[in-house]
């Protein structure tokens, strides 16, 4: 997961909010919003329209548009949701209790189990082939690898200022560790090459993964 040389044209762009009014009705907020990850994986963001979503979440158009804005605030949020599901906020702990490598190994862990599902594995075949839509593609870095790399780059940093961790770049250390998780195995996925890796090679793989990155940046 590199990151991108320049901040993406949609970095200012905030979803549109909700309109002031009664609470929206949490159940389909929740109906749309799964509608929304089911379709936009199976057929890509140019390949779903909010009247099908609508119907398939069975409510009106003007519910979706009333919780999401419009069709790309849906979208981000779709991605956005998908990974909190797996990397939730609480994998990257801002205090410093317990231990580092067991802290980075659950990260690891998630990150994996993350990019080795079959949604997210469709998904980013799905961005590979809307080459000429690099618009989509902002949208899904700024919704999700963005958010990861931010929350995982607060992490070093607190780590780093307790003298735990011996990082000169940070921004460069980020995207390392997010690149050897994702290694060989998943660019073989992704391409159907090969199935799920069995536990016992998933953990062998983010033992040494995790190993390589504390011997580089551990403190000197």
């Amino acid at each position: 997961m590199s990151k991108p040389a320049t901040a993406s044209p949609l970095a200012s762009k905030a979803p549109k909010a909700a309109s002031p009014g009664r609470p929206k009705d949490l159940n389909k907020r929740a109906a749309i919003l799964d509608t929304a990850k089911r379709l936009f994986t199976l057929q890509g963001y140019d390949g779903v329209s909010m009247d099908q979503i609508a119907g398939e979440a069975g409510v009106s158009k003007l519910t979706v548009y009333s919780h999401f804005g419009d069709k790309d605030a849906l979208f981000m949020e779709a991605i956005r949701a998908k990974c909190e599901e797996q990397m939730p906020a609480d994998l990257f702990p801002s205090d410093l209790k317990g231990p580092l490598r067991s802290q980075l190994t659950r990260i690891a862990q998630a990150f994996f189990a993350l990019i080795t599902s079959d949604e997210a594995l469709s998904m980013h075949r799905m961005m590979m082939t809307q080459a000429s839509d690099i618009r989509v593609r902002q949208m899904f870095w700024q919704a999700g690898p963005q958010k990861v790399q931010d929350a995982f780059k607060a992490f070093l940093e607190a780590r780093a200022a307790a003298h735990e961790l011996d990082v000169p770049d940070i921004d460069r250390a980020v995207p390392q560790f997010f690149c050897l998780l994702k290694g060989e195995l998943h660019m073989r996925m992704a391409s159907g090459l090969c199935g799920a890796p069995s536990k016992r090679e998933v953990d062998a793989h983010i033992d040494a993964t995790v190993e390589l990155f504390l011997r580089a940046y551990g403190p000197r």
